[in-house]
């Protein structure tokens, strides 16, 4: 088990909590994620890695209440336990000196930004990074990603904070302004779409995190399998991060939206029994 030292809302349904887990924070590397289950009977669910921290033995991660099993990750409290925590998985991002970096983050895809912009301003790279959400209330994590960047602009689609429109917006406009050398996206799938179709035309290299459903994350179910340049990837094992111009986003789509009734469901039934603590 892996004790909850620190709960904090960051905006509506948005919890950012920090675990003791000594082995996962001493490995942890930048774009890797772990598995966990908040209760012996619930689902497994990865969470990328938002920060963690050697000398005190944790790590922090960020997740939005969409299901039943994110329901029951929100409603332990400090003091509580993880039922289980695995990791660090997924292949980390090499840090190489690329020039100038340009990270583009929606929604939860802004939290696990950090450590990535943080890791690579430190090897000597430019991070510029752009971030958004839907309004105000909705912009989390902004001075961390500032102070992980040299540059960072912020986006609300209704213009409450920040330039008001789409991050994709921001970035077409540095496009035309600057040289950049690879672009970071991390997401929903429409904007990381849109992020590749422009950088595509230009030449230059963009990375993007997919978040297909996982179950065992060690690359043996297959469960989430994505298409890349024509093949078969899986995402705990070979991603989760791929080269954006190579996803083949429309099955990403497929994927994703099967079982999304399910987990409206899910999520219905169990709003009140899960902070009661009762069963179905």
């Amino acid at each position: 088990m892996a004790r909850i030292v620190d709960k904090t809302l960051l905006a509506e349904r948005v919890v950012l909590l920090e675990i003791e887990a000594e082995k996962v924070a001493r490995y942890a590397q930048p774009g890797q994620f772990v598995v966990l289950m908040p209760f012996e009977t619930s689902e497994r669910i990865p969470i990328s890695l938002h920060n963690w921290y050697k000398e005190k033995g944790t790590i922090e991660i960020v997740f939005q209440v969409v299901g039943r099993t994110t329901l029951e990750l929100a409603s332990l409290d400090v003091g509580n336990s993880v039922y289980t925590l695995l990791g660090p998985l997924g292949r980390p991002l090499a840090l190489e000196k690329y020039g100038r970096v340009v990270f583009v983050g929606g929604g939860l895809g802004i939290p696990p930004i950090y450590t990535i912009a943080r890791e690579l301003k430190r090897v000597g790279n430019e991070v510029c990074s752009i971030i958004g959400a839907r309004t105000a209330s909705l912009v989390i994590l902004e001075e961390r990603i500032r102070e992980a960047s040299d540059e960072l602009l912020i986006c609300t689609d209704d213009g409450s904070y920040g330039r008001k429109g789409f991050v994709t917006e921001a970035l077409q406009e540095l496009l035309g302004q600057k040289h950049i050398d690879l672009v970071i996206a991390i997401g929903p799938v429409p904007m990381m779409e849109a992020v590749s179709h422009l950088t595509r035309p230009l030449g230059i290299k963009t990375i993007v995190s997919l978040n297909p459903i996982m179950l065992d994350a060690t690359g043996m179910c297959g469960v989430c399998r994505v298409k890349v340049g024509g093949e078969t990837k899986f995402a705990c094992v070979d991603g989760p991060k791929f080269d954006g111009h190579q996803v083949d986003f429309a099955d990403l789509r497929r994927r994703l939206s099967m079982y999304a009734k399910e987990e409206a469901e899910a999520l219905e039934k169990w709003e009140t029994k899960v902070w009661r603590r009762e069963s179905p």
